[in-house]
């Protein structure tokens, strides 16, 4: 009895190994390589693949987007300059049965044909055009490097070089040239600011002498009017005060201004001059005088 119940139990297991074996689950980012018998079959997934137990075998591939870090690389450039570089390559398999069969280490044939591409590469270009045109190296590496790994299925999508570290001389003479530069830039920053609070200053003060020429125009012209306004009160003044004068002179008679006359004498004769001027009109106006008098006196004796 308890060899018949060890039978079933192994014959369980051995169902469960089959089971595993021939069932595989595979997710959407992976593809299953199946070989029968060590002939390649087919290329299966996602999803659920059923192979035949001890038959098939089957390669699972990352059909994802890998990168590798390509360690330092000493080069020398075309000018003869040696140089330091190292970069990191991203590359995915776009062709599973093709990176099963003609390939065996992606990832080291990958670093290994990277190194000496890079090298090559490097040797074509001036240490200048190296340290200056990182991104056009950068295309020239990924273009030279797909031609190579394409025949693995694999693509290479980008490459991006990390840090070039050239001689100890050219680094030197870097630091120098990038002192000079920031010199160079404050120096012309400072100008500039000069420049710029000169500029400030000109307009102020031309605005300024703008307002004040145009303050002394304005009270010029207001003081002109002011003026002009003044003659014209005062000219209307002279007129009225002429017409009044002509209105009394008008109604007066011969005997008022004769009077007027004589009244003005005397104020002339009570001022301190030493010398007085007579009219010649003096002997008439006695006379007129007179006859005024006796008029005057005839009329008391009338009355």
């Amino acid at each position: 009895m308890s060899i018949a119940l060890i039978l079933v139990g192994l014959a369980i297991v051995l169902v469960i190994l089959v089971l595993v074996k021939a069932i595989r689950i595979i997710p959407e980012y992976q593809r299953i390589v199946v070989f029968r018998l060590g002939r390649l079959m087919a290329t299966k997934g996602p999803g659920l693949v059923l192979l035949i137990p001890f038959v098939d075998k089957g390669t699972v591939v990352d059909l994802r987007e890998f990168f590798l870090e390509i360690p330092r690389q000493d080069s020398i450039t075309k000018d003869n300059a040696a140089i330091s570089i190292d970069f990191i390559m991203y590359y995915k398999v776009f062709e599973p049965a093709m990176s099963v069969v003609q390939v065996s280490n992606i990832a080291g044939a990958a670093t290994n044909i990277a190194a000496t591409t890079l090298r090559a590469v490097v040797g074509d270009i001036s240490l200048d055009d190296v340290l200056a045109k990182r991104d056009e190296i950068n295309t020239m590496l990924r273009v030279k490097l797909d031609e190579v790994t394409e025949r693995w299925g694999v693509k290479v999508t980008n490459v991006e070089i990390r840090e070039i570290i050239p001689p100890p001389l050219v680094q030197e003479a870097m630091t120098r040239q990038m002192s000079a530069e920031r010199t160079r830039r404050a120096v012309v920053t400072e100008a500039e600011g000069t420049k710029s609070a000169a500029i400030t200053v000109a307009e102020g003060n031309k605005e300024a002498a703008v307002l004040n020429a145009e303050g002394a125009k304005q009270a010029a012209i207001l003081t002109a009017e002011g003026e002009r306004q003044a003659a014209i009160l005062r000219a209307e003044g002279f007129a009225l005060a002429l017409t009044k004068i002509n209105e009394s002179a008008s109604t007066a008679d011969v005997r008022t201004m004769q009077l007027q006359y004589l009244d003005a004498l005397r104020q002339v004769g009570a001022s301190p001059s030493s010398k007085v001027v007579v009219p010649m009109e003096l002997a008439g106006l006695v006379g007129a005088v007179t006859a005024i008098a006796e008029t005057a006196s005839n009329g008391k004796d009338n009355g």
